[in-house]
């Protein structure tokens, strides 16, 4: 894609914001799960806040659309924008994005490729394990039962299912809910996947090194 294209400009211009606008929702949806005792305006309040957010993510994707000229053949391209737009509880991962973007923006010396694919899937793992925890929670507390009966208890299935340890002690008993929990599963192996293979390229990389550097004939 062209860097000067419209569709970049905008990207650009936005991006700083859309990632606030994520963790905006995010927050305001822990805040409806969790905020039981919260006065009713400002449950109101954090509706609203999810809704602004969400329209504007809305927003955001019919103008990329727009200027792309793909019509929908953008859709087919972009299949995990269209996927985030309908679940927007993963949009709080454009953070790490967000973070890459600002610091080449600023010139300002970035980890080495590996140490930046361990920090950014340990902070995808930490921002999907809680989005995961409060939608799991907010479907399954009140289920027949119910397993998951606490917040603490949906942070420890979402650790455990990320980790694809899996003790069983905690599951989902509803159908969203074990939906939930295949979406975490699949991002747990993707995510480990990740880091065991940047680890295991980067041991190559030391041992060939150090193998190149030894005296002849040793």
């Amino acid at each position: 894609m062209d860097d000067d294209s419209p569709q970049v400009r905008w990207e650009r211009r936005t991006e700083v914001a859309l990632a606030l606008a994520s963790l905006v929702f995010l927050a305001s949806y822990a805040a409806l799960v969790l905020g039981h005792g919260l006065p009713a305006a400002a449950l109101d309040a954090c509706l609203a806040a999810m809704v602004a957010a969400w329209a504007l993510f809305g927003v955001d994707y019919a103008v990329r659309w727009r200027l792309s000229g793909q019509r929908l053949r953008f859709v087919r391209t972009h299949w995990l924008d269209t996927l985030v737009l309908v679940l927007p509880l993963l949009r709080p991962l454009r953070v790490v994005k967000v973070y890459e973007a600002v610091q080449r923006r600023h010139g300002q010396p970035r980890l080495a490729l590996y140490a930046r694919v361990v920090f950014y899937a340990g902070l995808s793992v930490t921002l999907i394990g809680f989005a995961g925890a409060l939608a799991v929670y907010q479907v399954e507390h009140t289920a027949p039962h119910a397993t998951i009966l606490t917040f603490g208890d949906s942070v420890w299935w979402a650790c455990s299912t990320l980790a694809t340890v899996g003790y069983g002690d905690v599951t989902p008993v509803t159908p969203l809910g074990r939906v939930i929990a295949v979406g975490l599963m699949g991002c747990g192996l993707a995510l480990l996947g990740a880091v065991t293979g940047s680890f295991s390229s980067w041991l190559l990389q030391v041992f060939t090194r150090e193998g190149d550097e030894r005296p002849p004939g040793s």
